[in-house]
């Protein structure tokens, strides 16, 4: 039997090819999707599969392209064959040049909408133990502010369950960083160690992903909910957060629980980036910070910067950007006796 492959059919149907050195994409689903710009149905070019998570519409080559051609699967091989030029006598082997595809280690993610449903769903299922609550608040952070802001302590048991809870709701796990499917065939979410879950939200409020503040550890203290090295996972990404509404003036600093307190202590909006040497998704967000009447962006990285080579270094490349983009910016400085603009905050608010 000839061999078809999905980049073979890609030109053929006219679907949108991958992105660049990517064996695993997603693209509109013809059964589900109602926008252009929801996009469930996943393209598998190293297995030659496609599957959507959200209607179930799954297959091979030959039954996307029946789909989408709208001929019937007994009718599909022999029009393949009449459009790919071969015959029977002359069975077709695996082409000559093939695009060099990587095993894809992960699952695509999903659109934020369906993550914000499902990360939704699991923090509405968690609590926030004692320790954690009242270390917040001694970050100045009230237990109302905390319960908006919806942190919870990571799930230390019960995880299977939670996957299925979540996932009977009518939420979707596959492309959600931090669920994955275990050998047994069933999902769960990661088994991490014990700490805080924080919420890291778009300009509308989304949660676009989780990190997770880890207790009793000196190094990596803030890690991201992801799944990418398990079965069916989902890698995070280095999301921006952004807390409170846009202004004219905001403040710009490194992790979203940062954010947050300075907002809480403060009132001003205050953009997160992950690491000032972490900005992949920032400059989508100054676009849309500039539309909404931005005009002028502090910095506010802890006070090592001053001496940290690195942070420099990034630094000055987050400066080109924020200049590229049209806006006015300048950094603040405290005492170096506390490292973080919260920290200076807090002690400022506690004196007076």
């Amino acid at each position: 039997m000839e061999l078809v492959h999905m980049t073979d059919i890609i030109p053929l149907i006219g679907i949108p090819y991958p992105p660049s050195g990517r064996s695993s994409y997603n693209i509109p689903c013809p059964c589900c999707d109602d926008k252009p710009n929801k996009k469930h149905l996943n393209i598998n070019l190293q297995r030659d599969v496609f599957r959507c998570p959200r209607c179930g519409f799954s297959g091979g080559v030959f039954a996307l392209y029946g789909h989408y051609m709208g001929i019937t699967q007994d009718k599909v091989r022999e029009a393949l064959m009449e459009r790919l030029n071969l015959s029977d006598a002359q069975p077709r082997i695996a082409p000559t040049v093939k695009p060099e595809v990587p095993e894809a280690s992960e699952c695509p993610l999903i659109d934020i909408e369906e993550r914000h449903r499902t990360y939704t769903a699991l923090l509405n299922r968690l609590t926030l133990a004692s320790d954690h609550l009242e270390n917040l608040k001694q970050r100045g952070l009230t237990e109302e502010q905390v319960a908006a802001l919806g942190y919870r302590t990571t799930p230390v048991m019960g995880t299977n369950a939670l996957a299925k809870q979540v996932s009977e709701e009518g939420c979707y796990l596959s492309g959600v960083p931090g669920f994955y499917m275990t050998e047994q065939g069933t999902w769960t979410f990661i088994h991490e160690q014990r700490g805080i879950l924080i919420p890291v939200r778009d300009p509308e409020g989304r949660i676009q992903g989780m990190q997770i503040r880890r207790d009793n550890v000196t190094r990596r203290k803030f890690r991201w909910v992801s799944s990418v090295d398990k079965k069916d996972g989902c890698k995070a990404e280095g999301w921006v957060h952004l807390a409170g509404v846009p202004a004219e003036t905001v403040l710009l600093t490194e992790g979203p629980m940062k954010a947050d307190i300075i907002h809480a202590l403060t009132g001003d909006t205050v953009i997160a980036v992950p690491g000032v040497n972490t900005l992949s998704h920032l400059e989508e967000l100054l676009e849309h910070l500039r539309e909404r009447g931005v005009e002028k962006i502090m910095t506010a990285f802890d006070m090592d910067f001053l001496i940290n080579p690195n942070v420099q270094n990034g630094y000055q490349s987050l400066t080109r950007l924020l200049d590229d983009a049209g806006f006015r910016f300048g950094t603040f400085t405290w005492d170096p006796q506390y490292k973080g603009l919260d920290d200076f905050v807090l002690a400022q608010r506690n004196c007076g």
